[in-house]
């Protein structure tokens, strides 16, 4: 019997065959499968042929082409695509600097493998046009004249940006990335730190309006899906959070920044054994292997699941990793703590620093350190300004303090913002408000210096009777008042002594000097003492105190807290 049965005309059963451009492409394929490059190149012509306006069947024909040697063909198929077919297929240079290497023609090369680079914004072959670059540079003994790599566009403007944000400094990054996502709409990156930025400066409709954009343009974008669970979390959000974290915790990234990324949301998201599986990844890792943070990371993500032994283990790697450290040695003794009192629970924060209660403690007999790690460490810094939107009260108030001894345009900036925030305790304000009347005076002082006018560069060597001043109030003021008070007690003392050069008068009686900046200070710290309190302080008359107060008044200005040198900051409220 036949192999098929026929109907009354023999055919019914037959199917036909559509010849057409995915049958041609088909068998191409097939046919490269199989080695069979002629037969290859052949069906690619007939799927030209079907499909003249589809590019990807041209490349396909040029890269068989040049497969088989025929370069100088491949090239003039390439040619055709820009001129004819879709001038957007930028990759086409690419494929053709290829041919012309291969032909030895390396000034044709370079000419396309630099169009390429100054058109293509994918950047889909940027390794491998590097690596040709280094052969052209060796071939023609000069480095290719590269005006812009298109794909990279915005990349070392993005670089600063992000070292802005780790340096705590927000609204700097804020306006750079603002200007690099305005002209790179699809630097999806950009926009995502752009995010994160608003977000450290409470303008959270912003960060997650600026999130939802990035996720508009790609949905699985996981930074962006990171951030977005976190901003649900701070919203209070729990149904959108839950649905977003269900997803992300099964989800396994490759990239190792996906990794970190991941990790370090999951710890946030309190999801602290997914965290814990994250950061141990990381650490097989040689390039992460030796960073101590990571180890606390992976510490705090084990001591957060409640596998305290582990978490120890990883302390300890991070103390030899970074021996001058206090952190690991600190999380360890807490261990130990909890070990012998029999705590069941501890829960630790994944800031590699100590926590805020312990930093003022170190800091609080040596201001000088502390105004260097707060300036000069990126991650203490950045947490400060964190800690000013998010933290307890009282750790906020100790942050204000301690802001004003940075004193750069960044933490300005920060208290303005907390100053506009309705929710705050007035108390916090006004001391807010008291630092910002600090830092302006300071620059004002300096734009003094640089115009001309005399200050405290131009004032002989200290006199032994005014530092006797300091020393006074110092002493009388040791167990009431904190080391910033002191500080601005200091700054007061050389203010008014720098505005007064030359003509500073004989100061004989140290204890009226020193009770009047006493109570100046406190003044400015909104504390309303009395003459006659810090008269007896110093065993002095309140007439003394009042008529030195009032030549310090005279000199320095109206240091009342009601003083109009407040408006510059309420204004903006």
């Amino acid at each position: 019997m036949n192999g098929y049965q026929s109907g009354s005309n023999g055919l019914h059963n037959i199917i036909p065959i559509e010849m057409n451009a995915n049958f041609f492409f088909d068998r191409a394929v097939k046919s490269l499968d199989r080695y069979q490059y002629d037969k290859a190149l052949k069906y690619f012509r007939k799927a030209v042929e079907y499909e003249p306006d589809n590019p990807v069947n041209h490349c396909n024909m040029a890269g068989i082409l040049s497969e088989t040697g025929d370069y100088e063909g491949s090239n003039d198929v390439l040619q055709h695509i820009l001129d004819k077919v879709d001038s957007s297929m930028t990759e086409c240079y690419f494929y053709m600097a290829n041919n012309y290497a291969n032909m030895e023609l390396f000034e044709e090369a370079e000419k396309a493998l630099v169009t390429y680079l100054e058109e293509d914004s994918s950047g889909q072959f940027m390794d491998e046009a590097e690596e040709l670059m280094e052969l052209l540079h060796y071939e023609l003994n000069r480095p290719a004249k590269v005006n812009r790599i298109k794909s990279r566009e915005g990349m070392v403007e993005h670089e600063r940006a992000r070292e802005l944000l780790e340096e705590g400094k927000f609204a700097q990054a804020v306006k750079l990335l603002e200007e690099i996502v305005g002209d790179y709409p699809d630097f999806l990156a950009a926009r995502n730190n752009l995010a994160l930025a608003y977000y450290y400066m409470g303008r959270f409709a912003k960060a997650k309006q600026t999130i939802e954009e990035v996720l508009e343009q790609e949905p699985g974008n996981l930074h962006g899906l990171c951030n977005l669970a976190i901003f649900f979390q701070h919203e209070g959000n729990n149904d959108q959070r839950n649905r977003l974290v269900e997803m992300l915790v099964v989800t396994v990234p490759f990239h190792q920044e996906h990794v970190f990324k991941l990790a370090t949301t999951m710890g946030i998201l309190g999801k602290h054994e997914a965290a814990y599986s994250h950061f141990r990844r990381l650490l097989k890792d040689e390039e992460f292997s030796s960073d101590p943070s990571l180890y606390h990371y992976t510490a705090v993500a084990a001591c957060n699941s409640g596998q305290y032994e582990s978490a120890a283990n990883y302390w300890r790697h991070a103390k030899k990793l970074d021996p001058g450290s206090v952190i690991p040695d600190f999380y360890l003794a807490q261990l130990q703590h909890r070990k012998k009192t029999g705590t069941m629970v501890m829960k630790v924060s994944y800031h590699y620093h100590l926590p805020f209660e312990e930093q003022f403690k170190r800091w609080e007999h040596d201001g000088e350190v502390m105004t260097e790690e707060v300036k000069h460490n990126p991650l203490i810094r950045s947490s400060f300004f964190w800690a000013l939107r998010h933290g307890d009260p009282h750790i906020k108030l100790q942050v204000i303090r301690t802001l004003e001894l940075i004193a750069d345009d960044e933490v300005q900036h920060a208290l303005q913002s907390f100053l506009q925030e309705p929710g705050e305790d007035a108390d916090l304000k006004d001391a807010a408000r008291l630092v910002l009347q600090q830092l302006e005076s300071k620059r004002s002082r300096t734009q003094d210096r640089e115009a001309g006018v005399k200050g405290k560069e131009v004032l002989p060597d200290w006199h032994p009777t005014w530092q006797e001043v300091v020393d006074k109030a110092s002493q009388t003021m040791d167990k009431r008042s904190d080391h910033f008070w002191k500080r601005e007690l200091e700054t007061l003392w050389s203010e008014f002594l720098s505005k007064l050069y030359p003509d500073i008068p004989n100061i004989r009686n140290t204890s009226g000097w020193a009770a009047a900046l006493e109570y100046m200070t406190a003044k400015m710290r909104g504390r309303a003492y009395t003459y006659e309190e810090v008269a007896l302080r110093y065993g002095i008359s309140s007439s003394t105190v009042r008529r030195y107060a009032r030549q310090i008044d005279q000199v320095c200005g109206n240091k009342d807290q009601s003083d109009d040198n407040f408006r510059p900051f309420t204004e903006n409220i």
